[in-house]
């Protein structure tokens, strides 16, 4: 079913109506990103680069940086951009993949924090079994079924929010593209 809405695009929700808060929102949020970009780029580069990091915990940790990663570069940068161009549109299709991105991103944070939940627990109740539990095959497999897994939730979350035909405006309540805010719309 297709969406029958003549939207071409949507505005999000500004920090702030004067031109220094505008500005001020987008330094610190510049900060906060490169911080997070610093730090994740630093977890992705050691793990790479040091053999002795080459264990299930650490390749976890290196898909938990990525997805981290990803999640802060689909939303900040569009709200700073909106900030610091005195703008609010996103497009509808640029909405349509942020939500995506988002539930995507988000839903394979909490699977790979599920599996290394796991990882830690078969290296504390099973420490003798932990090699052959926790190959890396094992661990490949895992990783996978999680972004595999949050992928299809994406696909699914996506898919039917943006098939409801959309009535309320185009305004969202929030700085980025999120669910609850569309199908308020």
């Amino acid at each position: 079913m297709s969406n029958s809405s003549s939207l071409n695009e949507f505005l999000l929700l500004a920090f702030a109506d004067t031109r220094e808060l505008q500005l001020l929102h987008f330094s610190l949020f510049l900060g906060i990103y490169l911080s997070a970009l610093l730090g994740n780029s630093l977890i992705i580069t050691a793990v790479a680069c040091d053999h002795r990091l080459h264990t299930p915990m650490y390749f976890f940790l290196l898909n938990l940086s990525l997805l981290d990663l990803s999640s802060i570069t689909t939303t900040v940068p569009k709200s700073m951009a909106n900030s610091l161009w005195d703008t609010r549109a996103i497009s509808y299709l640029g909405c349509a993949a942020q939500v995506f991105l988002v539930v995507f991103l988000l839903g394979g944070e909490c699977s790979v924090l599920t599996v290394m939940a796991y990882d830690r627990y078969i290296a504390i109740c099973k420490p003798l079994h932990y090699r052959i539990l926790m190959d890396s095959t094992a661990c490949v497999r895992m990783a996978a079924a999680a972004w595999g897994s949050s992928c299809l939730y994406a696909v699914l979350h996506t898919g039917n929010t943006f098939s409801i035909q959309l009535c309320q405006g185009n305004t969202v309540d929030q700085f980025f593209c999120e669910v609850p805010q569309i199908l308020k719309l």
